[in-house]
């Protein structure tokens, strides 16, 4: 099932809707009217879903509840507050080759601030400070149940489903220190979505093309078959030390292709579109935009 959250046109608050199962019409319906004694964001909803939920839900979809096109929402992150947006560098074999670096014994782990999340066809804002604004494709895993010390063999129980995760970078201000968050953590540097696609839908994680476009030209193309570190051995690592609860966000990495390493180098500016796409989950789109001085 695909999930979304959106600001209802009623309200002007954040609700929580559903993708028809109709695919000759994009169209959604909020989850107040298919169920309304369910939480009303997916952040409050991720602890106690299920597949009798998911399930549910897909039949009340066949139902006479309320439907609207898709395109006349303003759709926000799936997920608007993670306790946690890990991020995983150098996971695509081309990728760390096109850096010159060598390849990771262990993972490359860390964090983009909550604050740094905005959601599908909003605007990325190009920092004043920065003329080195980058894009970066990432398959993102939505963790949907609390675990730690987690084997890898039952790793994906843990994950409620799959998004999209543009992982925005000022290249010059992540290559000033050897930590990064500041340059990947700018406000909108971390664009989600469009949906939350439930991991039922996606039995094989590892098996998705993944792409970039700027302005119609592709410059990213891979495939997650290629990751250097799989989905289990990451949430097995990072489970290790560190907690993990629902909602809490694993962007798995980018591939080859970024701005920085091409010649001449590629960097956003004002107007771009930049759009993200990964088999079965969707087109993630935003336009940049650059801040005045």
């Amino acid at each position: 099932m695909k999930f979304l959250m959106y600001i209802d046109p009623k309200t002007g608050k954040p609700q929580a809707g559903v993708i028809c199962p109709n695919p000759e019409k994009m169209e959604m319906v909020s989850l107040a009217d298919l169920s309304p004694q369910l939480p009303s964001t997916l952040d409050d909803l991720l602890p106690i879903l299920d597949i009798e939920i998911i399930s549910r839900l897909y039949e009340a979809t066949r139902t006479s509840a309320p439907k609207r096109p898709l395109q006349d929402v303003r759709l926000l992150p799936p997920i608007m507050y993670p306790g946690k947006i890990l991020c995983v560098g150098l996971n695509y074999k081309d990728h760390v080759l096109e850096g010159g670096r060598e390849l990771p014994q262990h993972p490359t782990i860390f964090s983009k601030t909550t604050s740094s999340l905005t959601g599908h066809k909003t605007e990325i804002l190009l920092p004043a400070c920065s003329q080195m604004v980058d894009y970066e494709a990432e398959l993102a895993v939505v963790i949907g149940k609390r675990g730690k010390h987690i084997p890898r063999k039952a790793a994906l129980s843990y994950v409620a489903g799959y998004t999209i995760l543009n992982d925005v970078t000022a290249r010059d201000y992540q290559k000033r220190s050897t930590q990064w968050t500041v340059g990947k953590s700018f406000d909108t540097f971390a664009p989600m979505g469009p949906f939350l696609v439930t991991a039922d839908e996606i039995p094989n994680p590892h098996c998705l093309e993944i792409a970039a476009h700027l302005n119609g030209t592709q410059m990213q193309h891979s495939n997650t078959t290629q990751l250097i570190f799989d989905i289990p051995y990451l949430i097995e690592d990072i489970s290790a030390g560190i907690t993990l609860e629902p909602g809490d966000i694993i962007a798995t990495g980018t591939p080859s292709g970024v701005g920085v390493y091409r010649q001449p180098p590629v960097f956003l500016q004002d107007g771009d579109i930049i759009e993200i796409t990964i088999e079965s989950l969707g087109i993630l789109q935003n336009t940049c935009r650059r801040e005045p001085a």
